[in-house]
């Protein structure tokens, strides 16, 4: 039975090199759950890769296995990759808009906010690497 509060993805072991995982998945488009999905194409599919830190040496090339990962982590990145950033430009245009007369300067101002943030999120990126981490198990077939 699938836990709520994780999600989980199917897929095949591309590559082993130094403790890391490359897994290949298919991830299918979000209609895909719908009524209509026998309507769908297969463009609705794209593989993706993705890579997980493991160094138990249990796993081999081409094996099936299944990732997971915290779906509470997917909020997280989509506070810091989506609103955080919103709510940055949102608050600079309104404060610059009220400080500076020009519509321009306040408009390049709350677009600039960007850089700095995304800067400081570079700095970063080995934690929340860590913190957004995959598991990986073997799928036992019986």
């Amino acid at each position: 039975m699938q836990n709520p509060s994780k999600i989980d993805h199917e897929g095949s072991i591309l590559e082993i090199e130094d403790g890391k995982i490359t897994v290949g998945i298919i991830n299918v488009s979000a209609c895909s759950a719908c009524h209509a999905k026998g309507a769908c194409s297969m463009s609705d599919m794209k593989e993706k890769s993705i890579e997980i830190v493991d160094y138990s040496n249990q796993y081999s090339l081409g094996e099936r296995v299944k990732i997971t990962y915290q779906e509470s982590l997917g909020w997280l990145a989509m506070t810091l990759a989506y609103v955080i950033p919103f709510v940055l430009v949102i608050l600079t245009l309104l404060i610059s808009t009220i400080l500076i007369s020009s519509e321009l300067i306040s408009g390049i101002l709350a677009l600039a906010i960007l850089f700095p943030y995304y800067i400081v999120l570079s700095f970063y990126k080995g934690r929340l690497k860590k913190t957004f981490s995959f598991t990986i198990e073997k799928i036992v077939n019986i």
